[in-house]
């Protein structure tokens, strides 16, 4: 049987966490003079109330748990977020009806960044800076599900990483779970105060900073202001936003061992070099390109190539130019990309890089294997074997991705857009990054896609965010049985 108290209870302290979010903002928002203030402000009291009312006080003495409860935490964790996250705008009266509203809540708490505002310019502050926080909310939660609240429960494998099927075991960069939480959402904290100050010092006025900041450490890429950073972004800070949305996209581990001077063990951390090089290759190619070209001057192709393919790689989604018109190369770079992902440990969607690494060691066996039938070829990572039946997983896991894409890309298709865009507009929302292709690519937004189809992104959204097996196994139908 599925315990559903402890699902209460773990779904309570969330939904509690969130209005508490809430009614931060409403403060904020009153200390601006903003109109939404109130509807802020209300939105949390009913928030922080539905809260208090569905926690369930566990029992110590009950045998309560098992991986379904951890899977329905999951799952609804985000669905709960993300519905009580369209109260703000539908309230405040930014946002008319639910579809638009839950679209944008769900694009926030999955930090995908895909937006159905046309004009963010004209939005009330206090709504903005919540739309930000929805990013860093979900940023932090991938961390905080895993590390802090699960464990809570002690005597139970309810304990659900989201590296589950990545392939690379995690970093034990503390004994205690609950201790480790706290390092690695102090390291979260601090990234943000850092790229929020150094914009500010680069004259971007602090209220813009601050969003921003939270949108990048999050990966999540909602701008304050229209066409992203079309129009907040000088040479210093993209240079800024880029240097944080790589920080973004790496390991929180790696921040962990640079405060400890653990050199060592980054240099020995191969996805982590891995992801450097990927980065390096990818932005360097799309920056000859364009200084060849002549899109931009060799200065400036150097600062939008690895402003726009850091952008697409960690997932963040930040852009300042209209990629998909730089060639057809460029833009099949870009596409490939969308599907790579920042590294486990991160709050970046996509495949992510340990497990590309894996699938590519694993093809390197195979076809050694080929030739020498009886030797014995187990992958590595970080001079680790991993286990066959991680690998199994991970193979399982591309496989179940592509097709996900494939079939998504054909349903966005039946709404009548080109394959351009049904392809990238698939691959970006699973991969949680916010912009697509074609028609809604960079410089456009999600407002005149039809209902039915917004209510599907956002399952796809979701999907992406919680890496599709976590919200397939619901549907299975042995999950219910005893």
């Amino acid at each position: 049987m599925i315990n559903f108290r402890v699902v209460a209870r773990v779904l309570g302290i969330l939904l509690t966490a969130e209005g508490i979010l809430m009614l931060i903002t409403a403060a904020a928002s009153y200390i601006m003079n903003d109109y939404a203030a109130g509807s802020l402000l209300l939105s949390g009291v009913i928030s922080v109330t539905t809260g208090v009312f569905i926690y369930n006080p566990v029992r110590d003495q009950e045998e309560l748990f098992g991986y379904r409860e951890g899977y329905i935490i999951l799952t609804g964790a985000w669905i709960i977020f993300s519905l009580f996250g369209t109260l703000p705008f539908i309230l405040s009266g930014t946002v008319t009806n639910f579809t638009d509203a839950f679209f944008e809540s769900v694009s926030g708490f999955t930090t995908t960044g895909a937006t159905i505002l046309t004009s963010p310019d004209s939005v009330s502050p206090g709504i903005l800076l919540w739309r930000s926080l929805t990013q860093w909310l979900g940023g932090l939660g991938i961390i905080f599900l895993s590390l802090y609240i699960l464990p809570v429960f002690k005597d139970s494998p309810l304990q659900l990483s989201t590296t589950e099927f990545s392939g690379q075991p995690a970093d034990k960069i503390h004994p205690r779970w609950i201790d480790a939480a706290i390092r690695l959402i102090s390291i979260y904290i601090f990234l943000t105060l850092a790229e929020t100050l150094l914009l500010v010092a680069g004259k971007m006025n602090l209220f813009e900073a601050v969003c921003i900041s939270l949108s990048t450490i999050s990966t999540g890429g909602f701008s304050p202001r229209e066409n992203s950073l079309t129009l907040l972004a000088n040479s210093y800070n993209k240079v800024i936003v880029t240097l944080f949305m790589f920080l973004a996209g790496t390991n929180m581990t790696i921040f962990y061992f640079l405060f400890k001077r653990e050199f060592k063990r980054i240099r020995e951390n191969s996805e982590f070099r891995f992801y450097i090089t990927l980065v390096l290759a990818a932005c360097l190619i799309t920056a000859g390109l364009l200084f060849m070209q002549n899109y931009f001057s060799f200065a400036g192709s150097l600062l939008n190539s690895f402003f726009h393919v850091i952008s697409v790689i960690t997932t963040t989604g930040f852009y300042t130019d209209d990629f998909s018109h730089w060639g057809n190369f460029i833009t099949l770079i870009f596409l490939v990309l969308m599907f790579t992902g920042g590294t486990t440990g991160s709050s970046g969607g996509g495949l992510k890089i340990s497990r590309l690494m894996i699938l590519t060691h694993n093809v390197r066996k195979e076809l050694t294997r080929l030739i020498h039938p009886d030797a014995y070829l187990p992958v590595r990572l970080n001079h680790k074997i991993i286990p066959q039946g991680t690998v199994y997983n991970v193979i399982v896991f591309a496989v179940i991705y592509i097709l996900v894409v494939s079939i998504c890309s054909l349903i966005i298709s039946v709404m009548g857009y080109d394959i351009l865009t049904s392809v990238g507009t698939a691959a970006s929302m699973l991969g949680n990054i916010g912009p697509g292709m074609g028609e809604l690519g960079p410089m456009h937004n999600y407002a005149g896609v039809p209902a039915a189809g917004k209510w599907f992104l956002s399952l796809v959204m979701i999907l992406g965010r919680l890496e599709l097996l976590a919200v397939m196994v619901l549907f299975a139908k042995s999950f219910y049985r005893k």
